[in-house]
């Protein structure tokens, strides 16, 4: 066999072009920042432009998710302290967000694959923190949670 019969290895991760391996974590910023933008364009203090949460239209009760357009919309503007009281979980999880993607995309461009582990106590615990802020935000003392 010469040397010109031979086949180059498929691309790895690692070896792939900089612009190639970037295009996922780039491609998912760009639709968290469309997101993020129309939000920040379309008030969802003014009535009519998007839905009402069905937990809170059918029982009253405040969901995790309730008040996370108009934090997301005030997050957007910069008003941070009415983000945190629209929904307080919602501007962590932008935070999160933001770092987890960071990790990701600095990990991605050194031809390093991001494997999060996520084990049975993590699980719980996220699920205890939406249940025990959902609890408190719908009882007369965490009134400060309301949306």
């Amino acid at each position: 066999m010469n040397a010109d019969s031979r086949v180059a290895p498929p691309a790895t991760a690692a070896t792939a072009p900089l612009g190639r391996r970037l295009a996922v974590p780039g491609a998912l910023l760009a639709v968290v920042a469309a997101a993020f933008a129309y939000v920040g364009a379309v008030d969802p203090n003014e009535p009519g432009h998007y839905p009402v949460c069905p937990l809170y239209r059918l029982t009253g009760l405040y969901c995790p998710g309730c008040g996370g357009l108009r934090s997301a919309h005030a997050f957007v503007h910069g008003d941070l302290l009415t983000a945190l009281r629209d929904n307080a979980l919602g501007v962590a999880g932008y935070l999160g967000f933001a770092v987890l993607w960071t990790v990701w995309t600095v990990r991605t461009a050194r031809g390093r694959p991001l494997r999060p582990y996520l084990g049975r106590a993590h699980l719980w615990g996220v699920g205890a923190c939406l249940l025990v802020f959902t609890a408190v935000r719908n009882l007369p003392s965490g009134d400060w949670l309301h949306p």
